[in-house]
């Protein structure tokens, strides 16, 4: 079974905690800031953070474009909170000039479940994750507000959308990468593992 390397971007967010949950899923992780590491990697984790700070660093970084080229290409992708509103491809609440990456048929509502001080953690069921469920901590974040045809939910929580899939591209509302609990990094890597077969 081969071990994938997943890069984690690293422009802003939670960078180190998605670095020990992808190594604790057997994949070799590293920090992603510019082109030239984007294209040594087979997948890729966009954290959580502030997504219009994000897509303003990638510009800055010139990794807007080479992003875009490779979510197309089909590179497998996991987006966290920030990292979701990333991948989608309309947001709500948003600025008028941030940019996404898109990646999957959705639109995203920005900071949905409340701000910073209404923080807080569930019990998430997620389709793709045995065990049981998973704790989700959700910090500002999104929901989903409609999916397109091609777009699998994995997961609902008090009615909203809050965990996606389609195709190479998983996105999650919550930080999964804060609990200890590395199943959904581990979904990943197997995604990842798929892609390169």
């Amino acid at each position: 079974m081969s071990t994938p390397t997943i890069g984690v971007l690293a422009l802003q967010g939670d960078v180190r905690e998605h670095l020990v949950a992808l190594a604790a899923a057997d994949a070799v992780a590293r920090p992603v800031r510019r082109p030239e590491e984007l294209a040594e990697v087979d997948g890729l984790v966009i954290p959580g953070g502030e997504s219009t700070t994000m897509s303003k660093l990638a510009v800055a970084f010139g990794m807007l474009q080479p992003l875009r080229e490779r979510v197309r290409a089909g590179m497998p992708v996991y987006g966290t909170c920030a990292g979701m509103i990333m991948l989608a491809d309309k947001i709500l609440d948003g600025r008028e000039d941030q940019e996404t990456l898109g990646g999957i048929d959705m639109i995203v509502r920005r900071n949905a479940f409340g701000r910073q001080n209404e923080s807080f953690e569930a019990s998430i069921e997620m389709d793709g994750i045995e065990g049981g469920p998973v704790e989700g901590v959700f910090i500002r974040a999104p929901w989903v507000e409609s999916t397109g045809a091609r777009t699998e939910v994995l997961a609902t929580y008090d009615g909203h959308t809050v965990a996606v899939r389609q195709a190479n591209v998983l996105a999650t509302s919550f930080h999964p990468e804060l609990t200890g609990d590395h199943r959904v990094h581990g979904l990943f890597v197997e995604m990842v593992r798929a892609a390169q077969s």
